[in-house]
């Protein structure tokens, strides 16, 4: 696998809080969280989704927080479908991005948040991305938790004993530019690169909720 270095940009963390402080603007009238319907179920015969729609009904529709689904819409750019081009947007040269993703065979993918809305709270967020194969996927997976830990000073600590082998976790407790603690967990598994962040009242609550949110979100997706 040919693959250059990921620009540095914001991490997961990032994302939460950007677009979480978009909905303060009167204009955004969604932000209040949204009650969605259905719940969603494992992949059928562990079948790998052949689209952004398919890998959607794969993604968690709640988080053990309890805490309000943010529309996808209300946030900028907005949540839900990814592409590699919406991905590599992230990055401050998308030129160069779009180069590194499709190095690690980036397909597309899905995001979703939930919280306040309005960036004063805690804040938690699943990213699940799609590769052409497993390589790419974990090798994605490990690199965004060493650009986490980067961008926010955080602790990283590989396969740490709450979380499923094969995973990273990034903790951040006392952050700069975030409105609490906040810890992320990337994984591969399988085809797929899972990240869940979560921005919380304090280290451990964090801790958990990504641990407990990162569980239900693997066993919807196909086996690893």
């Amino acid at each position: 696998m040919n693959r250059g270095r990921l620009s540095p940009r914001p991490g997961a963390a990032g994302r939460v809080v950007a677009g979480a402080l978009l909905c303060a603007v009167p204009l955004l009238t969604g932000c209040t969280g949204r009650t969605v319907a259905g719940v969603a179920s494992a992949a059928p015969g562990g079948a790998v989704p052949s689209s952004p729609e398919e890998l959607e009904r794969l993604i968690i529709r709640a988080v053990p927080s309890g805490l309000s689904r943010v529309p996808d819409d209300a946030l900028s750019p907005p949540a839900g479908e990814k592409w590699v081009g919406d991905v590599a947007a992230y990055a401050p040269d998308p030129d160069h991005e779009r180069g590194v993703l499709d190095g690690y065979g980036f397909r597309f993918g899905w995001e979703r948040f939930w919280g306040a809305g309005d960036g004063s709270g805690p804040v938690t967020s699943v990213f699940v991305y799609q590769f052409a194969e497993r390589a790419g996927a974990s090798a994605y997976a490990e690199d965004l938790a060493g650009n986490d830990a980067e961008s926010y000073r955080g602790m990283l600590s590989e396969d740490p004993d709450e979380l499923p082998g094969g995973c990273q976790l990034v903790t951040v407790d006392e952050p700069e530019g975030l409105p609490g603690p906040a810890a992320s967990a990337w994984c591969g598994h399988g085809v797929f690169s899972v990240a869940v962040t979560s921005v919380a009242d304090s280290p451990s609550h964090a801790r958990r909720e990504v641990a407990e949110a990162l569980r239900q979100q693997l066993a919807l997706l196909p086996p690893g």
